[in-house]
């Protein structure tokens, strides 16, 4: 071949995703003026919501929060049907999204972003994907999701099982027959409770094998009428900058007052307000004091366990359920619609693994210590390498010709959760020690970091600069002051939380979010905007 056809595209910009955030990010640059490529590993966009089609898949946001902001005449043209909506009304809302603002002809679906070399000499990204096309970019922006790197299954033989076995990340269009079948569910966290409350009637027999139960919220989850959606979006408007102020990025927040200085009796009624939402407004939009103290932790816990317990009717089964170890909130808290009664069903059995450890996988089914149990499916909801796990499956290599999986394999470093420092013109959404990692209405931190990271871009652009990085010590103070934040909450100190990494060996232990809240940080973020990006190296 001749150098000519051998040499890469040149391009402004690579974006690597198409789900929420690699969406807005193309709009914004596309609408910049930006030459952009786009990639998406999936065969269509939505990125979680192309991946988690298995039974049960919601989303835990309200649908009025689940959604984009940067266009008054989309919200007011889509009709939610639910307050939370089920994996397709979602997948097809992106889809809407993406054909409405004329997307698609830019994403270059079914390919995965395989290596990014960042080359020395002329400050561009050389882009190498699955299929042996190569780019040469100004920028490259990952917008690769916090949970989209499953776990493989941790245990001895689970490849030899001759039976049906499915991540429920990696679950076929297709669907899986589980009529009348026997059914083994691995994990009982927010992924594995969708699944066990949406199946128990539908299966012949299901174990349920859990490391640690789970504190949980009843949803609330009524269909929508014009008149509700009429309401909607006449709140658009002041809600729209209202999210960007609240600690979660949802439109509630936590109660200003002392925990402490409250008669018992007003403390019950807020909590039991929260409760009664049916929406993670008793965990985000009750009192800030269950992140801090462990008292009022002890409270709040003891306020869920008791709800557990009164709706599961066998005591050693609710004992089981019932969350020991830990204190609520400072776990992920999934939202579920009948997961005990699922427990109440002749046909549905659960297995404690800290009492009866499962020991292998065979080609019939899994052997605990107490013995063998036979499946004709496997269904593992064994979590993700969360915040980390899609950039250091790429082989990206900045300044120093180091990867980000050797760079963060002594220490993950990021500043804000944008960029790295040492891999100029990189960034990143949902990045480690960013609200977004977990703390966030996803669409809410998303919105305001495309927006960030487009106007960076803006920046060096009208600067006529080639690069932008934050500086060492611009990372290190982050670092410090996100750990400032972190030591002073109950998540940090929990244990086998994907929220500190401790659920994937070697993983460094830290937590992986911003834990001072979407507002904090947005004025954070905007500070350094509006001070010409100080504390970043422009080149």
């Amino acid at each position: 071949m001749s150098e000519m056809q051998t040499a890469p595209q040149q391009v402004d910009a690579v974006v690597v995703g198409a789900g929420f955030a690699g969406l807005y990010q193309l709009h914004r640059l596309l609408k910049q003026g930006l030459n952009v490529r786009s990639f998406e590993a999936g065969n269509g966009v939505g990125g979680t919501w192309y991946w988690n089609r298995y039974p049960g898949a919601r989303v835990d946001s309200q649908s009025h929060l689940y959604q984009y902001w940067f266009s008054d005449e989309l919200l007011a043209e889509w009709n939610w049907g639910e307050r939370f909506p089920a994996q397709p009304e979602t997948e097809r809302y992106l889809n809407h999204v993406c054909d409405r603002f004329g997307l698609r002809e830019h994403i270059t679906f079914g390919t995965r972003v395989t290596s990014a070399d960042f080359d020395n000499a002329s400050e561009r990204w050389l882009v190498t994907t699955d299929k042996g096309e190569r780019l040469s970019a100004q920028f490259l922006v990952m917008n690769t999701g916090g949970l989209s790197v499953p776990l493989p299954p941790p245990f001895k033989g689970h490849e030899t099982f001759k039976g049906v076995t499915c991540h429920t990340s990696h679950w076929p269009s297709e669907g899986i027959d589980l009529d009348g079948k026997r059914v083994a569910v691995v994990g009982t966290g927010a992924t594995g409770i969708q699944v066990i409350q949406t199946i128990a009637d539908r299966v012949g027999e299901m174990t349920v094998f859990q490391r640690t139960a789970n504190y949980t919220i009843p949803m609330r989850n009524p269909k929508l009428t014009d008149a509700d959606r009429a309401t909607m979006r006449a709140g658009y408007p002041a809600m729209k900058g209202h999210v960007q102020k609240t600690f979660a990025g949802f439109d509630f927040d936590f109660d200003p007052r002392p925990f402490a200085e409250l008669p018992a009796e007003e403390r019950q009624r807020v909590m039991e307000e929260g409760w009664a939402d049916g929406s993670l407004k008793f965990w985000m939009g009750t009192f800030g004091d269950v992140f801090f103290d462990a008292g009022v932790a002890e409270i709040f816990s003891d306020f869920v366990r008791d709800r557990i317990r009164a709706r599961i009717n066998d005591p050693k089964v609710a004992d089981k359920l019932v969350p020991k170890g830990h204190s609520f909130g400072t776990r992920r808290v999934p939202l579920e619609t009948g997961y005990y009664e699922a427990f109440n069903r002749s046909n549905v059995h659960l297995v404690d693994v800290n009492e009866d450890a499962i020991l292998h996988v065979d080609a019939t089914g899994i052997q605990t210590a107490s013995g063998h149990h036979d499946f004709d499916v496997i269904i593992y909801a064994t979590g993700f390498d969360a915040g980390t796990g899609a950039l250091t499956s790429i082989d990206v290599r900045g300044r120093a010709g180091v990867t980000i999986r050797d760079a963060w394999a002594s220490g993950i470093r990021t500043t804000m959760g944008l960029q790295v420092h040492g891999y100029p013109n990189l960034f990143m959404t949902m990045g480690p020690y960013s609200p977004a990692a977990a703390f966030c209405n996803v669409p809410t931190c998303l919105d305001q970091q495309v927006d960030w990271i487009s106007d960076a871009i803006a920046h060096v652009r009208a600067k006529g600069a080639r690069a932008l990085e934050p500086m060492a010590e611009t990372e290190a103070k982050w670092l410090e002051h996100n750990d400032e934040v972190a030591k002073i909450t109950l998540v940090a100190q929990t244990n086998h939380s994907w929220y500190t990494g401790a659920n994937v060996a070697g993983k460094e232990r830290r937590l992986l979010a911003y834990a001072g809240g979407v507002g904090p940080y947005r004025e954070l973020c905007d500070d350094v905007r509006a001070r010409g990006f100080a504390g970043f190296a422009l080149t």
